[in-house]
């Protein structure tokens, strides 16, 4: 499993500039695209669009800083991004899309990251990361949900305090309040947190409030913090469940607890435990 971090990102986006033509306008295919579109646009102090803006001739607002004031009535270069480009279906409908406009630009494509077969989409590229591959900014949105092991505390909502994690009804209380970090779009195949089996009806209520839909929710079957605590099995724990699920991928809000070295599945788990956060 190949992972990028949004910081991944912007230090690939930062090396890859020096190598970008000059253009005079940036436009991001939306949503991801727009990510690394104005990253770049930004770090070139450039003026930025979308691709419906690109063909209606308008520019996303931009501050002070941003002096250059597009003319779209004359011929500009144009440098259109995506996050990536696997299969090539977007940036060909964008293609098309840009041609049926009948635009005076001379438009130049790009990705930060592409498939071996994506190069022939794209007139530039910054690196080639093949599949299986996810990326940070949406893996909340990827079918790869459906097989993989999610934490609960510090991924789909903050962690509790010191004071709120009394085991009593200060607890319950944050269990009950608390606000998502993150709300998928897509299923998770296990939610696996170090959460007390005697809060499963409460977590269980909040993940269904929060329209958060999950396979299984695999909880830690110990009678109290203090014994939890005591044992300190928490790395063992996620470790044990990440290989009796078989999931691609373990998304955990602390690479301390989950030590790589106690994670055996095969050789790619390093690549698997992907910081979220």
């Amino acid at each position: 499993m190949n992972y990028k971090s949004i910081s991944d990102l912007n230090r690939d986006v930062k090396r890859w500039i020096a190598e970008l033509p000059e253009v005079d306008l940036v436009a991001g295919i939306p949503r991801s695209g727009l990510l690394a579109a104005n990253l770049i646009a930004l770090y070139l102090n450039l003026p930025l669009t979308d691709v419906e803006g690109l063909c209606e001739g308008r520019v996303i607002q931009s501050g002070q800083r941003c002096g250059r004031r597009p003319d779209f009535s004359k011929r500009m270069r144009v440098l259109v991004v995506d996050d990536s480009v696997s299969s090539g279906r977007t940036m060909t409908r964008v293609r098309e899309r840009l041609e049926r406009a009948g635009l005076p630009h001379d438009i130049r494509y790009a990705a930060v990251y592409i498939t071996p077969e994506g190069s022939k989409y794209v007139d530039y590229w910054y690196e080639v990361v093949d599949l299986p591959r996810v990326f940070e900014w949406n893996v909340m949105h990827h079918d790869i949900l459906a097989n993989s092991c999610v934490d609960l505390d510090g991924v789909l909502c903050r962690d509790p305090t010191e004071e709120e994690n009394d085991d009593g009804e200060r607890y319950v209380s944050f269990i009950k309040s608390v606000k998502p970090l993150f709300r998928p779009t897509k299923p998770i195949g296990y939610i696996v947190t170090c959460r007390l089996e005697k809060y499963r009806e409460l977590t269980e209520d909040w993940l269904r409030r929060h329209g958060i839909r999950y396979n299984r929710l695999v909880m830690l079957d110990l009678p109290d913090k203090e014994t939890r605590q005591r044992l300190n099995i928490h790395a063992e724990f996620k470790a044990q469940v990440y290989e009796e699920t078989g999931a691609e991928l373990f998304i955990e809000s602390s690479l301390q607890p989950v030590s790589y070295t106690h994670l055996r599945a095969h050789e790619t788990s390093l690549h698997l435990v992907c910081r979220l956060l």
